[in-house]
């Protein structure tokens, strides 16, 4: 399905992909194939909020509209399945958010974002494969305009748009559905598999202290605790400083001893952020994910947002790394503290984490048991380091596959005709059937190529 895609034989270059394109196919601005939507909650017709998140378009719980419902939803746009969006706005300081997203669901969003729909000769599906090409591939970037580099209608309108002939989008569409859920799957089950690895060493850890004689401690007994935010993206001075600014991803890794998002001198005065400091312990506090609960330890001077907890322990009673350790063991006990009733529903909050115990045996024995603990968690740290750049090298793959398909690099028009009719859904994560992984050595050296 991957590999031996014939390429067009007459093609013609286009300057806007920096490449070659189906002589056939047309490139039109972007106004001749997409509107604008401009449907707004007149009189608050609508009440379904709706959220771009990671790239899907998905319906916001009430719960989580606590403290962000505006006065009045008046001014939200009206968006209607097979609508498309995009987050347009702080293009300089955020390069890494998924800014386009198929709506699935009737509802309303900020009008902040851009609402498009397709026109013809565009079909809906292919409309959306090529605007989230343009995000993935980082075109996106240098269309904003203004101090801010803020994304408008302005700038899409004239935005070069290629248009394949109707029959050729179907086909187009038919193969990446196909393409995604095989993709899709084979990152599934690496996921489970980091899943199971993580459960047990958990097991291992509780194995260790679960019948311990050493007396429980409350956390907040060990060392300082708090929580930090996240300044406002649409003010350039709170950002690309050199104070490292860590998010709730960073828990998934065994320490953290570097970042990829920094923020200002500035930003830590003006929006309270905390500066914690190296050897202190970083908890994921929020979310339906499994970071919720999950702990690490911070080998940098940072600060985080208000996803992560931290815990700066008194290096007279405990280390950082024990107690990482002694966190992993109390992780599904961690979870059912957050879904209870004595806290908010999918969260944390720092007079949980101060009240909960953990065993504390004396420094001198928290470095024997750290010792058997990480020898036997070695080996399972760096099967997940492996299987999670497994993982990236697929989403590369993807991205680099869709771009190379909706651009006409490869032709897929014949693989396509051998294929069946996509079901229903097929493009969400499907974990039903008995489709063979993806070879990963054949992923990594296609990703070169």
């Amino acid at each position: 399905m991957f590999t031996g895609l014939p390429k067009y034989k007459a093609t013609r270059p286009v300057e806007f992909w920096s490449t070659a394109v189906p002589a056939h196919w047309q490139a039109v601005p972007g106004i001749a194939v997409i509107a604008e939507n401009k449907a707004r909650n007149t009189g608050l017709a609508e009440s379904q909020v709706l959220s771009l998140s990671y790239g899907r378009v998905i319906v916001k719980p009430v719960e989580k509209q606590r403290g962000l419902v505006p006065d009045s939803y008046e001014g939200y746009q009206i968006l209607e399945p097979g609508d498309i969006v995009i987050r347009p706005t702080d293009l300089q300081n955020d390069q890494r958010s998924i800014r386009v997203g198929r709506v699935r669901d009737r509802g309303i969003i900020t009008s902040a974002y851009i609402g498009l729909r397709s026109k013809h000769p565009w079909t809906t599906d292919y409309a959306y494969h090529y605007l989230a090409a343009i995000d993935s591939t980082k075109r996106i970037y240098g269309m904003g305009s203004g101090l801010r580099q803020q994304l408008g209608w302005a700038d899409v309108k004239r935005m070069p748009c290629l248009v394949p002939p109707v029959d050729e989008q179907a086909a187009i569409v038919k193969y990446l559905a196909h393409a995604n859920a095989r993709i899709d799957k084979a990152i599934a089950a690496k996921r489970r598999l980091i899943a199971l690895l993580g459960e047990r060493q958990r097991a291992v850890v509780r194995e260790c202290l679960g019948a311990s004689r050493w007396q429980p401690w409350p956390l907040g007994r060990l060392g300082r605790l708090g929580n930090g935010s996240t300044p406002s993206r649409s003010e350039p001075a709170y950002w690309n400083g050199d104070v490292p600014w860590l998010n709730s991803s960073v828990v998934n890794r065994s320490v953290v001893d570097s970042a990829d998002q920094f923020v200002t001198s500035r930003a830590l005065a003006e929006c309270h952020l905390p500066m914690v400091p190296a050897g202190s312990v970083l908890i994921g506090i929020t979310g339906q994910g499994k970071t919720r609960g999950m702990a690490t330890v911070l080998r940098i001077g940072a600060t985080i947002n208000q996803h992560l907890a931290f815990l700066t322990p008194d290096p007279r009673r405990a280390s950082a790394e024990y107690l990482a350790f002694a966190l992993a063991a109390g992780y599904d006990e961690l979870r059912r503290l957050s879904d209870g009733s004595g806290g908010t529903k999918g969260a944390l909050t720092l007079a949980d984490l101060k009240s909960y115990r953990v065993p504390l045996p004396p420094l001198e024995e928290q470095a024997i048991v750290l010792r058997e603990l990480s020898a036997r968690a070695r080996e399972t740290e760096q099967t997940v380091v492996r299987v999670n750049r497994e993982i990236e090298l697929l989403q590369e793959f993807r991205t680099r596959l869709v771009s190379d398909v909706v651009t006409g690099q490869v032709d897929v028009r014949e693989l396509a005709a051998s294929l069946p009719e996509p079901s229903a859904g097929m493009e969400a994560v499907d974990l039903s059937g008995d489709m063979d992984e993806l070879d990963i050595d054949e992923v990594a050296e296609m990703s070169e190529v």
